[in-house]
């Protein structure tokens, strides 16, 4: 296998291509539990490859303009936060590179955000005024790169700490293109970034303590959310595509009973688990601590639990907030282990952090059909809202995607477009595929198959799409959020599309409430709305095989 090359399907494509929906995707799912993706060997190079340019170029950036400051000196920790938050916001860091099915162009961000045509998504366009539309303007892109110049500014500038009039300048920007656009707010990822950004407006005496307890508000809102029954399908799926672990028969012993039962056996559980159990114990040994040998022990599991999720690739790969995190553990943790809790003497930044980094994740986790997984803080807990897009066949003509395709402003083809320049027809199906068994090993994805099933009359009629690959190519950016491509952006493209009844489905599905047992569903037809809604219980998707088995799938219709 070169370099460039996937790993080869295990069955003939000829006779695979000719399988049912559900049968195409059985094999598929059965090769990822030891195989992964297949992710040809040179895209880990340009991962790698970009994971040392975010950290050399910033370094370079960040002490040649602050006069070579030791590491630990607080303009340092400022920049780094300046730094990240405009390489999320310029699309290059997670989001980005074939791991998220961005092949050509293998960005989006900033190609998308600063030209006027493309599709936005307020988030409350009845409720704010001047955010309604979906279409970005001069105003957006304006917002946008005053956004981008006044971090850029900041990163430019001298002096021990950050100025907080430009410090708040930035935030304006921030909140401003957050109001007209959901997508680069939180691609820039506001809930970490934008949270101590708020930070650096108060005395820089403050910083210390305050950072600390954004950090431990994201390991415990981030463990807490795990804290149900879809996260070892997460860990299990994750583990099987990790490049350095090549051991098949660890592989399957993740499983119950390899290839047949997919469901997490009980290693698979135990690992999600501890990890789990890992993230709740050492951040408050951190905090409690303020260093000595038991603050030092868990600074190096944290950094450890950091390299290990960095490891593995994992497809969202948000691998520059590992890096941060591991070098903020070493400042914050290490060097300043010892900060007297009495230092943060502003009450209102201690109301501020309380309500970003506490109340609003209780929110999203009770309900989640109001807040971005996100600021909910569920990044890996596998319970997150998803959606299938089913996009029917020209029947010898243009077909509903290829609409979608000519008629969306976007700096990016569709992904099977994209593919062309790099794979044979019979291999791009295999790969586009090979992205919908990932979601099927998924409890969710169980849920999405059945919906989907009932969401057309014959599925083989429509090209089944994720609705990440929608989101990606539309919006310029996908995430895991499945608020990306709901309804709202089903809304956008029919207003640019016009299609017809039937041309496209959309299943959307709705995260898990911590109090329910159950997840909502809609199916929907992009001319005429609401075709069916529900719920589907949690207990039949995690009992399922990704190819469902043939028996019914029970709904409740709302």
């Amino acid at each position: 296998m070169g370099l460039l090359d996937p790993a080869p399907p295990p069955f003939d494509v000829s006779e695979w291509r000719r399988l049912p929906h559900l049968e195409r995707i059985k094999p598929l799912a059965q090769d990822w539990a030891l195989n992964g993706f297949g992710t040809p060997t040179a895209v880990y190079f340009l991962y790698v490859f970009k994971i040392l340019a975010y950290a050399g170029l910033g370094g370079l950036l960040i002490f040649a303009t602050s006069g070579w400051p030791a590491w630990y000196e607080p303009i340092v920790f400022q920049k780094a936060v300046i730094w990240t938050m405009l390489w999320e916001v310029l699309g290059l860091g997670a989001g980005s590179l074939p791991l998220t099915l961005r092949f050509s162009p293998m960005v989006g961000g900033f190609l998308y955000w600063l030209r006027p045509g493309t599709t936005r998504l307020p988030p409350w366009p009845e409720k704010v005024p001047g955010t309604r539309g979906t279409t970005r303007s001069w105003l957006d892109v304006g917002l946008y790169a005053g956004l981008l110049a006044s971090a850029v500014y900041l990163l430019l500038s001298s002096g021990d700490v950050l100025e907080p009039a430009a410090v708040g300048v930035l935030l304006t920007f921030l909140g401003a293109l957050g109001l007209r656009d959901k997508v680069p707010f939180l691609a820039a990822r506001a809930e970490i970034y934008g949270t101590l950004a708020i930070i650096f407006l108060f005395p820089v005496a403050n910083m210390v303590i305050a950072a600390q307890l954004v950090f431990f508000c994201i390991w415990w809102g981030a463990a807490s959310s795990k804290l149900n029954r879809h996260f070892p399908f997460v860990v299990t799926v994750m583990i099987s595509n990790t490049p350095w672990n090549r051991s098949k028969a660890l592989k399957r012993r993740l499983y119950r009973d390899h290839p047949e039962d997919l469901l997490p056996s009980r290693l698979g559980a135990f690992d999600a688990h501890i990890g789990t159990a890992i993230e709740f114990t050492l951040p408050l040994i951190l905090i409690l601590t303020q260093g000595g040998l038991l603050g030092t022990l868990a600074l190096v599991g944290m950094v450890l639990f950091h390299v290990h999720i960095f490891s593995t690739f994992p497809l969202a790969v948000p691998l520059e907030w590992n890096v941060f995190m591991i070098f903020g553990l070493f400042f914050l943790f290490g060097h300043y282990a010892d900060v007297p809790w009495s230092s943060v003497d502003d009450p209102l930044l201690l109301v501020i952090l309380g309500l970003i980094c506490v109340a609003l994740p209780v929110l999203g986790n009770f309900r989640p059909d109001l807040v971005s997984f996100l600021p909910s803080m569920r990044y890996y807990a596998g319970n997150w809202a998803t959606s299938q897009w089913l996009f029917r066949r020209g029947d010898g003509g243009e077909g509903a995607e290829e609409k979608l395709d000519r008629e969306i402003v976007k700096a990016a083809p569709i992904v099977t477009k994209q593919l062309e320049k790099f794979y044979e027809p019979e291999l791009i199906d295999v790969l586009v595929y090979k992205g919908l068994a990932f979601r099927s090993m998924h409890s969710h994805g169980r849920a999405l198959n059945a919906l989907s099933l009932r969401a057309v009359d014959d599925i083989e009629t429509y090209d089944v799409r994720e609705g990440e690959l929608v989101a990606g190519v539309v919006l310029g950016y996908n995430f895991g959020d499945g608020h990306f491509h709901d309804h709202r952006l089903l809304a956008a493209v029919q207003e640019r599309c016009n299609y017809g009844s039937g041309e496209l489905r959309v299943v959307t599905l709705e995260s898990q409430p911590a109090h329910v047992q159950r997840q909502r569903y809609r199916i929907w037809d992009a001319a005429d709305g609401i075709v069916e809604e529900g719920y589907v219980d949690v207990a039949e998707m995690v009992r399922r095989q990704p190819w469902l088995g043939g028996e019914p799938f029970p709904v409740q219709r709302a």
